[in-house]
């Protein structure tokens, strides 16, 4: 499951939404909540996105897991994020190209 999926499903059961009661607010299939929820699939639209975040009152950002100062997140992660804030911009694009060359050595294939 997505981060997405996971923080869809987890928001959803916290405000007592069903399948279909989500996806009438949000205006897609339950199917597509469904699809959402269980990771399979990929790139949703920024619209829908958005329209997921807004009727659960939380951001873009905690919605797709990318809120790197939240309470859960690893200490080590959280203090990464703030110095890579420091560097200037040519250095974090390097370090961007060398986390997504990590990132590409632990796909499947």
């Amino acid at each position: 499951m997505s981060a997405l999926g996971r923080r869809i499903n987890q928001l959803r059961l916290a405000k007592g939404d069903s399948l279909q009661d989500l996806a009438n607010a949000v205006g897609v299939s339950k199917a597509h909540i469904w699809e959402l929820e269980k990771g399979r699939t990929d790139n949703p639209a920024m619209a829908l996105v958005t329209r997921l975040a807004d009727h659960f009152d939380v951001t873009v950002s905690y919605l797709v897991g990318e809120e790197i100062e939240g309470s859960n997140e690893n200490p080590n992660l959280q203090r990464m994020f703030r110095q890579a804030r420091a560097l200037d911009e040519r250095d974090r694009e390097t370090l961007d190209a060398l986390l997504q060359s990590f990132l590409r050595r632990k796909e499947p294939g």
